[in-house]
């Protein structure tokens, strides 16, 4: 044990014959300094306080994510496409359903069930949305399909043939947010890039824009 912290977070170290580099790896509440066996104490601590400010500012986000979002549960609310849902877990139910303004749920994988019923939702909603933007930038031939995704780093993606994709999680945002990642992926049918012709495809349907983007960035892990 060195007795080393950033703010206030102990700091492991993990040694190894085979590594060849120093790493330092942030994760909620732990920091760790992965080292070859041939560095010293010194050395570590060298590149520790290097980075001292990039580690605590990692740790200090991390604090500031609020919680997991909780299982699925009767009485809940749930965003979806600018309504509120009311969530209903019934144990007697194999397939959601919506009535009204609630989601009947399987009482059993409830959050997968959730997901999966969210994707579809937002399938022709989607559509829709990325169809009209594409039309009003005179882009609508270059528009091949429209996906619902589900990765882990990109709220949306056009490719070179036309196909653009946009994630579901996406319909738990403000109408408006949606609307900006919809429109940010139709303007690339036009620049596939992102140069001042592209940005000033977008500014000119929607000149509030950089608000959209704050809001993604800030709040985007909540969703």
């Amino acid at each position: 044990m060195t007795g080393w912290e950033v703010a206030g977070v102990p700091v492991q170290i993990r040694r190894s014959a085979r590594r060849r580099t120093v790493a330092v790896q942030v994760t909620p509440g732990a920091v760790t300094l992965f080292a070859p066996t041939r560095v010293s104490l010194a050395q570590l601590r060298e590149i520790l306080d290097a980075r001292r400010d990039w580690v605590a500012g990692h740790l200090a986000g991390y604090a500031a994510r609020p919680p997991a979002r909780p299982a699925p549960q009767s009485g809940q609310r749930v965003p979806c496409l600018g309504e509120d849902l009311t969530l209903h877990l019934d144990a007697a139910r194999t397939r959601p359903v919506r009535i009204g303004d609630t989601l009947h749920l399987p009482a059993q994988n409830a959050e997968a069930t959730l997901t999966a019923w969210t994707r579809r939702a937002c399938a022709a909603p989607y559509r829709a949305l990325v169809q009209e933007y594409a039309a009003r930038l005179g882009a609508a031939d270059r528009l091949s399909a429209v996906h619902v995704s589900d990765t882990r780093t990109r709220w949306g993606s056009c490719s070179a043939d036309g196909s653009i994709r946009l994630h579901w999680k996406l319909s738990r945002a403000p109408t408006e947010v949606l609307h900006y990642v919809a429109l940010h992926e139709a303007a690339h049918l036009l620049e596939l890039n992102h140069s001042a012709r592209y940005w000033a495809h977008v500014t000119r349907l929607m000149p509030g824009w950089p608000a959209h983007r704050a809001w993604l960035k800030e709040y985007g892990h909540t969703l």
